[in-house]
């Protein structure tokens, strides 16, 4: 008894109180509220950065290679596919209609909201390029309503002068086509390493930009030059026609077609290379680079 009092006062000086085989304390887990969006997960590639928001954290972007992601691309050519044969069969003069007033609700509703949510799926999947082009024209298509949306906006009557010359508006929105001619020549040199088809959507869309952005600014007759309009018309409807065909290349897959769509790869690109058998250098150049060659 005199040894086991001597042990409790021993562990008593030594600041253990209490009998030393008392059961540990259970740590207690946090509760996840089921599975809180903003809780603080580290993942391997951005553990130095210690932001909120779950996969909204910065950091390198990760493989969707285990997601079940549909392809957003053909959804996107879609969009733009139709609001620009729509505008171009009304730069046309089709049947006599001169107004633009019936593409507006295509390039709000189609064009617009949903060619730019398809471009926001394509960051999602990480396709910088499709992302790039798919969102900028979804705005532009966005913008494009706006200002034509007759009297709620008041852009072209803001810009009309006094006496009913209508040249600060040509010029303006001639000035704004250009803009895009030069954002789709940009787009269109990336396309070089796809394939033929994809190359010439972007070309007939870049020439069809140039054709009516000179259209409006050579205005010395009082309106639009009829005849680029004409032109930029008929290369909006070859534009449209490929954006057609691209989505149907990408829709078109054995589960739903009797046949794929041929897209006609370059031979210079990846795939091309691929089928002709050619040899892959790409990890020789790497290694040189790696190694200072």
């Amino acid at each position: 008894m005199a040894d086991h009092n001597a042990s409790m006062l021993e562990k008593g000086e030594n600041g253990t109180r209490g009998i030393d085989h008392a059961p540990a304390t259970k740590q207690r887990k946090p509760y996840d509220y089921g599975g809180n969006p903003l809780a603080h997960i580290n993942t391997g590639d951005s553990v130095r950065l210690p932001a909120f928001g779950g996969e909204f954290q910065p950091g390198s972007y990760k493989s969707t290679e285990n997601r079940k992601f549909a392809n957003p691309a053909p959804l996107g050519l879609s969009a733009f596919a139709l609001t620009t044969f729509v505008l171009s069969l009304i730069n046309l003069g089709t049947r006599g209609i001169t107004g633009p007033s019936l593409v507006i609700g295509a390039a709000f509703a189609y064009g617009g909201l949903v060619q730019l949510l398809a471009g926001m799926w394509e960051m999602a999947v990480g396709n910088t390029f499709g992302a790039t082009a798919l969102s900028s024209y979804g705005g532009f298509w966005i913008a494009v309503a706006i200002i034509l949306t007759p009297g709620g906006f008041e852009v072209i009557s803001s810009l009309t002068a006094e006496d009913g010359s209508e040249a600060a508006f040509l010029n303006s929105f001639g000035l704004f086509l250009m803009g895009w001619f030069i954002f789709t020549f940009l787009l269109l040199i990336c396309t070089l390493r796809s394939t033929v088809a994809f190359f010439l959507l972007f070309f007939t869309l870049d020439l069809a930009f140039l054709m009516l952005g000179l259209g409006y600014l050579l205005n010395g007759s009082g309106g639009p030059n009829e005849s680029c309009i004409k032109a930029g018309g008929v290369f909006g409807i070859l534009a449209a026609f490929l954006a057609w065909y691209n989505a149907l290349a990408g829709i078109a897959d054995p589960s739903n077609s009797f046949f794929l769509i041929p897209v006609a790869h370059f031979p210079w690109s990846d795939k091309g290379r691929e089928q002709r058998e050619k040899v892959d250098n790409d990890v020789a150049r790497a290694d040189q680079t790696d190694m200072g060659v």
